[in-house]
C-alpha cells in the first residue's frame, strides 16, 4: 500500500570508521556501535568468486539450528549453541581447543525452543546468558567456569536468556526474554569479576516510578517489556541503548489501557548506575507484538548542515526509526516492507496515522505478519557508500484478538494467527541497500524465501548473509549483483563475521536452520519443513598463493 512516511530530505554524509573491525570481530554487532562492518578488504569484488572453504566445524548441538554471532579474537573464535554449550576454536584450523556445557536442567520454560545468539568477550573471560535465565563467565583460556548467578526462576517467570550480552568498562549487562509471557521485563548489569548485581533496570515502571499511570490496573506486573537482543554502546555519552520489545497480552491491549512504557521504547541508560536518561517509544500501546527490539546503528553524519549523532533502530513492524541519540529527538522513519496495514504512515514528529488495530473475536489480515516486517537478523552498516543494508520481509497474517487472564511465566498472546500471502503476490523477502536516514532505496535483490540471516558488510564492498536453503553468498555493495555462492547444507539464521590472522582473511558463517519464527516458513510453503537444521561453523578464505 502507500504510505505516508516522513523523511528529511537531504542526504546524510559519510559517517567517521570508529565503528569499523579489523583483524578481529571482538563483539556481537562488530563494536558496541553495531555497524556490523569489517575494514578488511583481502577479499572483495574482483576475486571473491575464488572463495573457498578451509574448514568447517561441526558443534554436535543439532536441535533448535544455529543463531550465534561467533567472537574472534587474537586467533581464537568463541562461540555458543542452542542449548548453552561454548566453544575456543582455533580461527585458522578449525582444532577444538576447549569447550563448555552448561549444565541445563532437566525441567525448563522455553517458550520458544532453544536458541542462543553469542557470546561476549572482554579482557581474561567469557560470558553467556542461559535457558535457565542465568549468566555464567567462562575463563578465556581453559572454559573454567569462573561464577554463575541466577537471574530469576526461569520456571516461574517463563524467561530466558538468548540475546548475546553487552559488556561495558567493568559490566556485563544482560537482557530478558517473555515478551510473550506474563512476565515484567527488565535489563541487568553485573559486576564482571565477581557476577554481583550492579543495576537493574525494569522496562515497566512500578508504582510511584513515572510511566506507571501508562499501564491500566495491575496490567503492569505481567506486561511483557522483554530486552531480548543486544544493545550499543557510546563511549563518549557513556550511555547503553537498549531495544524494549512488545506489550503482553500481544494482540488484546483492553486490560492494559494506556501508552504502557517502556514497551517498544528505545532506552538510553547511564553505563554506570542503569539510570533513565531518556527514551522514545516507537509504538505506544502496541497490539500487533511489533518489538523495538532490534539492533541500535549509532551513526555520526553531518545532517542539516550540522554533524549529529544518530541511532537506526529496524522495529519488527519493517519501520525504522532514526533518533537523536543524544536526547531521543525522532528524526526520521521509513519501512523496509511494502506490504504494511497496521498504520497508513507515521507523520512528522514520529507518531502513528490511522492506526488498524486486531478487534476482539473477529478475523483480521494485518500486515506484516507476527514474524516482522524484518526479524532480528542485524542488518549492516557501510561507510564506504553510506549505505544501510537490510532484510524486509513480505508476509501477512489473519489475527483473531481474544482476552485472557494472565498466569504467570505462561504464553500471554491475547490472539490467534495464521500466517497468509499478501494480496496479489506470493510472500518473499528482499535485501536493500538504503540511504540510513532518508529510506531512499538504492537496489534490492530479490528472494523467494524469507531470508533470516544477518547480514555483514566489508571494505571489499561486499555484502554477505545465507538464506533457508543453506546457501551462503555474496553481493555487491554497490550493485546488489550476486558474485559468488556456496551450499553449506544447512539453513542460515545467524550471523557471519570476518577477522585475519596472519595476513588472510577469514570469513566465518554458523549454519543450522532454527528459531520460533523459522518455522512459521511451513504456513506459507510446505517444503520448509525439509529445510536442513544442524548446527556447523563454515570458515573460507581465498586460496593461498
Amino acid at each position: 500500500m502507500k504510505a505516508l512516511i516522513f523523511v528529511l530530505a537531504a542526504a546524510p554524509a559519510l559517517a567517521a570508521s570508529d565503528g569499523a573491525t579489523g583483524n578481529d570481530w571482538p563483539q556481537y554487532g562488530g563494536q558496541s556501535s553495531a555497524w556490523r562492518y569489517s575494514a578488511l578488504d583481502q577479499v572483495n569484488r574482483t576475486n571473491v568468486k575464488k572463495l573457498q572453504p578451509v574448514w568447517v566445524f561441526q558443534t554436535g548441538d543439532n536441535v533448535g539450528g544455529l543463531q550465534a554471532t561467533p567472537i574472534a579474537l587474537d586467533g581464537v573464535i568463541y562461540l555458543s549453541t542452542a542449548h548453552n554449550w561454548v566453544f575456543a576454536i582455533d580461527a585458522v584450523t578449525g582444532r577444538e581447543i576447549w569447550q563448555y556445557r552448561y549444565p541445563m536442567a532437566e525441567s525448563l520454560t522455553i517458550i520458544y525452543g532453544p536458541g542462543n545468539r553469542g557470546v561476549a568477550v572482554a579482557e581474561d573471560r567469557v560470558f553467556m546468558g542461559t535457558l535457565d535465565n542465568s549468566v555464567v563467565a567462562l575463563d578465556r583460556k581453559t572454559g573454567r567456569e569462573l561464577w554463575r548467578v541466577n537471574v530469576e526462576d526461569s520456571k516461574q517467570c517463563g524467561c530466558n536468556i538468548t540475546g548475546a550480552p553487552l559488556v561495558v568498562k567493568n559490566k556485563v549487562i544482560v537482557g530478558v526474554t517473555a515478551g510473550d509471557s506474563a512476565h515484567r521485563g527488565y535489563l541487568t548489569a553485573f559486576d564482571a569479576a565477581t557476577g554481583r548485581l550492579a543495576w537493574r533496570f525494569w522496562t515497566i515502571p512500578g508504582p510511584g516510578e513515572p510511566g506507571h499511570e501508562t499501564w491500566a490496573g495491575d496490567s503492569w506486573k505481567y506486561g511483557g517489556g522483554s530486552t531480548w537482543m543486544t544493545g550499543s554502546y557510546d563511549p563518549e555519552l557513556n550511555l547503553v541503548y537498549w531495544p524494549v520489545g512488545n506489550p503482553a497480552a500481544d494482540f488484546y491491549g483492553g486490560t492494559r489501557k494506556g501508552d504502557n512504557l517502556y514497551t517498544d521504547s528505545i532506552i538510553a541508560l547511564d553505563a554506570d548506575t542503569g539510570k533513565l536518561k531518556w527514551y522514545h517509544q516507537q509504538i505506544p500501546h502496541d497490539v500487533w507484538d511489533f518489538d523495538s527490539a532490534y539492533e541500535s546503528v549509532l551513526l555520526d553524519l553531518d545532517w542539516e548542515g550540522r554533524p549529529r549523532k544518530l541511532l537506526v533502530n529496524v522495529n519488527k513492524s519493517g519501520f525504522v526509526f532514526v533518533l537523536d541519540r543524544t536526547n531521543g529527538e525522532f528524526v526520521s522513519a521509513w519501512s523496509v516492507a511494502r506490504h504494511f496495514n497496521w498504520v497508513k504512515g507515521i507523520d512528522r514528529n514520529g507518531e502513528l496515522i490511522g492506526r488498524n488495530e486486531p478487534e476482539l473475536g473477529k478475523t483480521k489480515v494485518l500486515c506484516p505478519s507476527i514474524g516482522g516486517g524484518r526479524s532480528w537478523n542485524h542488518g549492516a552498516y557501510s561507510p564506504r557508500t553510506g549505505w544501510f543494508y537490510t532484510v524486509g520481509l513480505e508476509w501477512c497474517q489473519e489475527v483473531t484478538a481474544q482476552q485472557e487472564e494472565p498466569r504467570e511465566g505462561d504464553a500471554y498472546f491475547g490472539g490467534t494467527f495464521k500466517l497468509v500471502h499478501p494480496e496479489g503476490e506470493e510472500a518473499h523477502s528482499h535485501l536493500d541497500a538504503y540511504d540510513p536516514v532518508t529510506g531512499r532505496k538504492h537496489w534490492t535483490y530479490r528472494a523467494k524465501y524469507m531470508l533470516l540471516a544477518s547480514v555483514l558488510a566489508t571494505a571489499g564492498d561486499l555484502i554477505f548473509t545465507g538464506d533457508p536453503e543453506g546457501y551462503f553468498f555474496a553481493l555487491d555493495a554497490k550493485t546488489g549483483d550476486k558474485l559468488w555462492s556456496f551450499q553449506t547444507g544447512n539453513g542460515h539464521r545467524g550471523s557471519a563475521v570476518t577477522y585475519q590472522v596472519n595476513g588472510r582473511q577469514y570469513i566465518a558463517t554458523p549454519t543450522g536452520w532454527g528459531s520460533a519464527v523459522a518455522a512459521l516458513l511451513s504456513q506459507l510453503w510446505p517444503e520448509a519443513e525439509n529445510f536442513r537444521s544442524g548446527s556447523a561453523l563454515f570458515v573460507f578464505a581465498l586460496p593461498e598463493e
